[in-house]
């Protein structure tokens, strides 16, 4: 192992990556290797992956530089900053039609991930208080999902010891059912989740057909199967452009329900958020009061410190665009998702799964009948044009099917989309002269989003 100071190391001429160098740096010169190490990463705004939002304004980029320093969880410090967290809550509450917004409660998350977790932990919470109260056991607590859900519920259930009851997907369905949904709920099943807007192909699952089915079990067996909505991206897109799609608080089985502010709540990363219905539906024994940042403040995240600035330009969205703003620009995204999975479905070599007409993402796969190469030889050479197009194999039962995903985020144009159907042209005769696909299967994407 080397020393802190190496001789070895001329100072001049190499500066050490892997350990600290014996003295400092001018700022200048730190800065100017870190941003020339970073030239080396994607473009954002050609990434096609990521539902991450990649464009904001100037003001708001400027107010969460100006509060970069501030602590969100310090809230005797920063009051101003808890209480746009709070308004922020309470725009959920109102937009998710919360049966009494005012005792409505929610929080800020670092994501949609902490954010599951929180609603994962309260639902088992109430389980585990429901049988004991009830005299009975509250050892084997399982969580009914579909296989398309995100990673975080895997880890939850890994976590905090809960059965995964996975609905894995079949032919044509790529997600969860009722049907499905109900026969794998028992009294021992803590919820059933579900997703406004699959990762996988952008596709709403089916919230009030699913809370239906879950009322007709309660009245058949008296099993009492509540609902987490995992709205990552969904919640802050069908509010606006789906006014008349039932799926949130308007449903009584629906206890709680997460986003992610830094999806298509247009706001850098990494900001998510998680409402209750009302107080009950949170456990009182979750909630935990400290006192020694100035004040006795509750706090009931799993993550402790971090920066305010997200939570600011949060509200900043919120106040600049207003539901009019909202639609806008989810409108427009949607737009753009629609028609260009149109003009690819154009091509010929192609199929599309979903049309980017619920969240504004599409996947789609290659036609085997006319092509030699896979969905894996069009990601790797729409790479080489700068765009990041994910290629990725479904989950049991459809491990057969590869396919390509589209994102379309604020910020991503007709423009942007013109372009990129024309590389995607571009590429194909010379793709067709493949004999066969150059890579073996999915295992080697990089894209895990």
């Amino acid at each position: 192992m080397r020393s802190v100071a190496d001789p070895a190391i001329d100072d001049e001429l190499e500066l050490p990556t892997h350990f600290l160098r014996a003295d400092p740096v001018p700022p200048a010169t730190a800065y100017q290797l870190v941003h020339d190490e970073l030239l080396l990463d994607g473009n954002a705004r050609l990434n096609l992956a990521t539902f991450v939002t990649t464009w904001m304004e100037e003001p708001a980029a400027r107010l969460m530089a100006e509060c970069a320093e501030k602590n969100v969880i310090d809230k005797d410090e920063y009051p101003q900053t808890a209480e746009l967290e709070r308004r922020c809550v309470s725009i959920l509450a109102h937009l998710w039609h919360a049966p009494k917004p005012e005792l409505a409660v929610g929080c800020s998350t670092t994501g949609s991930s902490e954010a599951c977790m929180l609603g994962g932990l309260a639902l088992k919470r109430r389980w585990s208080h429901a049988r004991r109260a009830a005299g009975r056991p509250a050892g084997r607590p399982n969580l009914v999902m579909g296989a398309n859900v995100q990673v975080c519920w895997d880890k939850f259930c890994n976590y905090w010891e809960v059965e995964p009851r996975i609905v894995p997907m079949e032919g044509d369905r790529f997600n969860l059912s009722p049907d499905e949904a109900v026969a794998r709920c028992d009294e021992d099943t803590i919820g059933v989740v579900a997703v406004l807007g699959s990762t996988f192909d952008g596709s709403y699952e089916p919230v009030a057909a699913i809370a239906a089915a879950l009322d007709e079990l309660q009245a058949r067996t008296g099993v009492d199967v509540p609902i987490h909505v995992d709205g990552a991206s969904g919640a802050m897109v069908a509010p606006f452009l789906d006014e008349d799609l039932v799926w949130d608080f308007r449903l009584e089985r629906v206890a709680s329900i997460n986003t992610s502010g830094h999806k298509y709540g247009l706001v850098y990363p990494g900001v998510g958020w998680i409402c209750w219905r009302d107080r009950a539906a949170l456990p009182e024994d979750l909630v935990f009061n400290v006192n020694y940042l100035g004040g006795d403040m509750p706090t009931f995240a799993l993550n402790f410190s971090r920066p305010g600035a997200e939570v600011v330009a949060q509200y900043y969205v919120f106040l600049r665009l207003g539901v009019a703003g909202f639609r806008a620009v989810q409108g427009a995204s949607r737009h753009i998702a629609t028609r260009l999975a149109g003009r690819i479905g154009e091509l010929g070599p192609f199929r599309l799964l979903t049309h980017g007409d619920e969240l504004p993402v599409f996947a789609f796969t290659t036609r085997p009948e006319v092509t030699a190469y896979d969905v894996f030889d069009v990601s790797r050479r729409l790479r080489e044009r700068g765009w990041l197009v994910p290629a990725y194999t479904f989950p049991a039962n459809r491990t057969d099917l590869d396919v390509l995903r589209i994102v379309v985020r604020n910020g991503f144009t007709h423009d942007l989309a013109e372009l990129l159907v024309d590389d995607l042209a571009r590429l194909l005769p010379e793709l067709a002269r493949q004999a066969g696909p150059l890579r073996a299967g999915g295992a080697d994407s990089a894209f895990h989003h």
